[in-house]
């Protein structure tokens, strides 16, 4: 199916760049100037997070569950936490929030006890994660803040903007990008004033 269906097999602890990984780094360095602050929620090998800082100069903390994933994060030389989604952080602190969250749905037949399974799976249809993370992500943005967030028409990309507007946040598609299985898009979320 995709590279990352082939690697499942040898990579148990941290989720590695794919197709989805890169389309989040493109979207953030055209987006993201280097005089902002960001978070990378959710880094895994902490590729996304070291791109951006690369190419934009930004200022760039990154987050993860996953201790394995933040020890590959800090091994990039990324400031990292180990923690859940953005729940640590102090409010109106970052101008952008990125996160590629787990959001294939729940297939018992796959289904591992390991990190990787916590990295791709978002509960029972893809958004419980996500939509976490969309209950307090306005908190930490700054003044004129926004969210670069990947999705997928597996997870109802939808549903994922009517979720976010019940919560006062706009969602707009930035980039978009189509597969055989799937299109992934990246959302732009910024709260409704």
């Amino acid at each position: 199916m995709t590279d990352l269906a082939e690697r499942r097999g040898m990579e148990t602890e941290v989720y590695q760049p794919a197709e989805d990984s890169r389309l989040l780094a493109a979207t953030a360095c055209d987006e993201i100037t280097g005089d902002e602050r960001v978070l990378e929620v959710g880094t895994g090998s902490g590729y996304v997070a070291e791109r951006v800082a690369a190419e934009t100069g930004a200022t760039v903390y990154a987050s993860d569950l996953n201790p394995y994933a933040c020890e590959q994060a800090r091994n990039r030389g990324v400031p990292v936490a180990r923690a859940d989604l953005t729940s640590p952080f102090r409010a109106g602190v970052f101008d952008r929030v990125l996160f590629n969250p787990p959001y294939l749905p729940r297939d018992e037949d796959a289904e591992r006890d390991d990190w990787m399974e916590v990295a791709l799976t978002g509960g029972e249809t893809g958004r419980e994660v996500l939509e976490a993370f969309l209950d307090d992500v306005a908190r930490v943005l700054a003044p004129g803040g926004s969210v670069l967030m990947l999705v997928s028409t597996l997870t109802d990309i939808e549903a994922v903007a009517a979720y976010a507007a019940d919560r006062g946040l706009a969602a707009e598609t930035a980039r978009e990008e189509k597969y055989p299985f799937e299109r992934l898009a990246i959302l732009k979320i910024t709260p409704e004033h």
